[in-house]
């Protein structure tokens, strides 16, 4: 799953730690996410999603969504 994470978190000046910290979890956590490692949990993912002040759809896309994207649909 393709997501926004690096982006916006580096945008607000923060380093993995600051957000883990944020969310309480662990630094390893977010990196893992940021690098498409692993899938946050549901619960996590609305977590980020208020965090960030947007959508659960503003930060991550299904890999087929991605696809789709490149190809123009």
């Amino acid at each position: 799953m393709d997501n926004d994470i690096d982006r916006r978190r580096k945008a607000r000046g923060l380093s993995q730690a600051d957000l883990a910290d944020a969310l309480d979890v662990t630094r390893q956590t977010i990196n893992a996410i940021e690098r498409d490692r692993t899938n946050p949990s549901l619960e996590l993912a609305f977590d980020l999603a208020a965090f960030f002040d947007c959508a659960i759809e503003d930060l991550f896309r299904h890999d087929s969504e991605v696809a789709y994207t490149r190809l123009g649909y």
